[in-house]
Order: C-alpha cells, then structure tokens, then sequence
C-alpha cells in the first residue's frame, strides 16, 4: 500500500506544481501598488474592452472557471456603454472617483458618484455603464469566471469597431 500511495502523492504534488506554474501565479501573492505591471490597454475577458482602460489579472484567469480578480486603470473622461458579464461580480474603488450606474443605456443622470473605497456589485446578466470624468480610477473587480461582456448596443462594443 505505502508504494502505491508515494507515487500517488508524487503525481498529485507534480500536477499542482505544474497547474501553478502554467497559472503563472503564485498561490501567495503581496502587492504594493508600485509592483503591479500594468501593461499596455488591450481587451481582455471580463472587461468593457474600451480603447485606454489599463488591466491586469491578478488572480485566476476570467475566460476559465473559478475565481478571478482583475485590476482596472481607467484614464480621466472614459465613458463605458451600457453593457453585461454573464458572472457575479462586485467591485472596489481603488483610487479615483468613477461613476457607474444600472440600465440597459448610458445614462449620465443615472450615474453614483463612487469615491475611493466604494464597493458595488455586478450581479449577473445585469446591465450597467460607468465613466471617470477629470479623474482617473482604479478599480478591483473579482467574479466568478468564466466571464464574457455583451454589450446592449452591439454598435457600442469596441471589439466591433
């Protein structure tokens, strides 16, 4: 029995090694705000995909099931339409001042002003827009993935431009 059990533990120790290493994080993570490598705007799962919005996952990855948490740079006088995640989600306001709001068009009169350290969710399916206005934000987004984005509009997604 022990000979079959030490080869077992090998390949069980072998596969988690290799499913961290391919995840390309670590199980522990610390990050000050300076060690976070914000990468050039680009589209990535989960997000609005709107041209100048900085983001980096920082735990899991959104296109696959489990938890994930991404990290958003949205420069000043960004506007985000209407749109939807098919996960749960909630979020935190890092730094900055954003505006977001729920409904299925982009409406200004609709919008809460959220400060620093404000939380709001993202149930799923729910439609929501957002903007910054002379003010940057960073926002902290985590779901359940594997997520998507469906814009209300498909004429406002920017993947479609």
């Amino acid at each position: 029995m022990r000979t079959l059990i030490t080869p077992l533990m090998l390949v069980a120790t072998f596969t988690v090694a290799a499913f961290a290493y391919l995840q390309n994080q670590p199980a522990q993570q610390r990050l000050t705000p300076q060690e976070i490598q914000w990468p050039a705007s680009a589209p990535v799962a989960g997000t609005s995909n709107v041209a100048g919005i900085q983001t980096v996952v920082v735990k899991g990855d959104p296109t696959k099931a489990g938890l994930y948490t991404l990290m958003l740079r949205v420069p000043p006088n960004t506007r985000i339409q209407a749109h939807s995640h098919k996960d749960d989600r909630t979020a935190v306001v890092v730094s900055g001042t954003w505006y977001f709001g729920y409904g299925g068009s982009f409406n200004e009169g609709g919008l809460k002003e959220l400060p620093a350290g404000s939380f709001y969710t993202e149930p799923p399916n729910a439609d929501h827009f957002a903007m910054t206005r002379a003010q940057a934000a960073v926002i902290e987004v985590t779901g359940y993935g594997p997520s998507s984005t469906t814009y209300v509009d498909q004429a406002n997604d920017p993947t479609r431009k």
